[in-house]
């Protein structure tokens, strides 16, 4: 297994990984991994941690059907819902690479139709401080057999109808928005000439090195792990309330209630279907220096987290900003009917992680922050885990 791009990683952070008597040893994580199955919490569970080279560990568990009892694999994919975001933030740095759209000008001046504030801009899309609405997006699904004649930019002018007006004014704080992303997903198609999904196939799935039966826009049911909501659960009594139960969802298997197979409406902010191998070749290319995927100027713009008022934001363009002890990483969860993921990375260690459920999360829930906290210490990969996995690998 080759190691040198974590060692470069940690000897450029002026950081050297010492062995202490602090470190966690392997069976906790794997018993945190399996208790999510065994626990009732998800039918199957995936979690990889890796640094740019390889993957240093990895754990399946459970079930990508229940009612055929059969295992996850890693060729299982799963929704990725709003984890689509970076791709489409990405996106759009890369055509502000090529000089194809300044991220400072509004947003009026690329999609003339543009029916909000004309003062919005591109930068503000991207960092969620447009103050464009954010309607509740659960019920904004279709079903598998529906998805040939789905319109999605006729289905979005009606939401923009139905909600013309924005929450603040443009620039004065963050408010997460789906149908912003709706919006950039538009520009990237009007700037490039083509559709997002295949700017996004052939700008950062193939860059990256990932087949795109691995990572697509495609629903594949043969791969594909069926969705579930815990049958006694809060969620399970409310989606009657927000979802059409009948139309989305199967008959009662065991403790769980299956989502049929079905397209998320938002392509840009939430369309693509993957593996959480194909999450960890594109996060392994965006944490290479000079990467393929996007220049260091442009790279540090994606990362650079806006200060409003002198408060930070919490979140740079579509990744979220956190520190887990005292490391920063930047993440982005993707949640909704049937499923959840989080991917993460830490750019000063040069590491990063993913997990994948397929049960209904609807909050970040911060997963990662247990998982990761077996493999890095202070300011540091835990040395005494990284060589466990070297020596097993």
């Amino acid at each position: 297994m080759k190691t040198k791009a974590l060692i470069f990683s940690l000897a450029s952070a002026g950081m050297v990984a010492l062995l202490t008597s602090t470190t966690t040893p392997m069976k906790p994580i794997k018993q945190l991994l399996q208790d999510q199955v065994n626990g009732g919490h998800t039918p199957s569970i995936q979690y990889m941690f890796f640094d740019t080279d390889s993957i240093l560990f990895e754990y399946h568990a459970g079930q990508k059907n229940v009612a055929a009892q059969e295992p996850v694999s890693p060729s299982t994919r799963y929704h990725l819902f709003s984890v689509t975001k970076t791709f489409t933030a990405l996106a759009v740095l890369q055509l502000a690479q090529e000089g194809k759209v300044d991220l400072n000008r509004p947003v009026i001046n690329y999609l003339p139709e543009f029916k909000y504030d004309r003062r919005i801009t591109v930068e503000q899309l991207l960092s969620h401080t447009s103050g464009m609405p954010n309607p509740l997006p659960l019920r904004w699904i279709h079903l598998e057999q529906e998805h040939a004649a789905f319109n999605r930019n006729e289905f979005f002018d009606g939401i923009f109808q139905k909600n013309p007006k924005t929450d603040f004014e443009p620039g004065v704080k963050f408010k997460y928005s789906n149908l912003g992303y709706v919006v950039l997903g538009q520009l990237v198609e009007r700037l490039s000439g083509m559709s997002l999904e295949e700017y996004i196939s052939v700008n950062i799935i193939d860059r990256s090195g990932i087949d795109r039966s691995e990572l697509n826009f495609t629903l594949d049911t043969s791969t594909h792990a069926v969705g579930y909501q815990r049958w006694l659960s809060f969620n399970n009594a409310i989606f009657g309330l927000l979802i059409d139960k009948p139309k989305f969802m199967g008959r009662k298997e065991g403790d769980w209630k299956p989502f049929v197979p079905f397209y998320n409406n938002g392509t840009a902010y939430g369309g693509l279907f993957g593996t959480g191998r194909s999450l960890v070749k594109y996060a392994q290319r965006l944490l290479d220096m000079n990467s393929a995927l996007i220049n260091d100027k442009y790279k540090d713009i994606l990362f650079t987290e806006p200060v409003i008022n002198g408060k930070p934001t919490g979140m740079a363009h579509s990744w979220f900003k956190g520190t887990l002890k005292g490391n920063r990483y930047f993440a982005h969860a993707g949640g909704g009917g049937g499923y959840y993921v989080e991917l993460r990375v830490y750019p000063d260690l040069g590491v990063g992680s993913v997990v994948l459920f397929n049960r209904t999360g609807v909050s970040d829930q911060r997963f990662l922050d247990q998982a990761d906290a077996a493999f890095i210490s202070e300011k540091r990969i835990d040395q005494a885990n990284y060589r466990t996995l070297v020596s097993t690998s």
